[in-house]
């Protein structure tokens, strides 16, 4: 029975961004959000699990690539779509709105490229190459549920989110060397640009958290992620070589 628990976790992580999306077509990113943070938390053990259980098989692998583009591509591409059918378009635009809210689907296909990529790469045992799914799933679920209300305030909202498709999309597979948290030992020497990470991460979640919970803003929560991500992809540029 043991070699079924990791699948079956990674069916959950599956399940989890099935549902997220269905909330997001919805309109409402904030559970789809908290259903993608759950399947990330999936992700995170069943590989451990099977690991720790020594049942690693190829179906796992494949099985888990699938999960990862749902929840981590199809998911937020999804609450993409629905923010793209609600924000302000320019009037020469506004009957295009049913085409251009479809352009969000672009993070989907590239996740899934990403992930394929990922599969057959051995240099990506320690460290990534390009952006992690999960991370660029967490960058645009928090943006939008964190910062919702003040980029539909902006004027040129449609533009900047079509050039956010198309960067997040080219950093998902782009040759770009990006740190892990994972650890070979617990010692502050190399691992000192993580540790900070960590901490830094923390703090920030900590204080957004503080934050809303002072204003009743609930929404606030989440924002730091979207910090938290960019800072990620900052320092990975900054001090990983290739």
């Amino acid at each position: 029975m043991k070699k079924h628990i990791p699948n079956t976790i990674t069916c959950c992580n599956l399940i989890s961004g099935c549902v997220a999306t269905v909330f997001a077509l919805f309109g409402d990113a904030e559970l789809a959000l908290l259903f993608i943070i759950l399947g990330a938390v999936f992700d995170f053990f069943d590989g451990m699990t099977a690991r720790i259980l020594g049942v690693s098989s190829p179906i796992g692998k494949e099985l888990d690539s699938l999960a990862d583009d749902v929840t981590f591509g199809v998911a937020p591409a999804s609450i993409l779509f629905s923010f793209l059918n609600i924000i302000d378009y320019p009037s020469f635009l506004d009957g295009w709105r049913n085409v251009i809210s479809f352009l969000a689907y672009i993070i989907a296909a590239f996740s899934a490229l990403r992930l394929a990529k990922f599969n057959l790469d051995t240099r990506q045992t320690t460290s990534f190459i390009g952006l992690p799914t999960p991370a660029n799933a967490l960058f645009w679920g928090s943006l939008i549920v964190g910062f919702g209300q003040e980029m539909m305030a902006c004027t040129y909202i449609l533009p900047l989110l079509i050039i956010g498709i198309v960067v997040s999309s080219w950093l998902l597979i782009a040759e770009i060397p990006m740190f892990a948290l994972k650890f070979k030992h617990w010692g502050f020497k190399g691992n000192e640009i993580k540790y900070g990470f960590v901490i830094f991460s923390a703090i920030a979640l900590a204080c957004g958290i503080a934050y809303g919970i002072k204003t009743g803003d609930a929404r606030i929560y989440y924002s730091p992620l979207s910090v938290i991500i960019l800072a990620y992809i900052a320092v990975s540029i900054a001090t990983q070589k290739k």
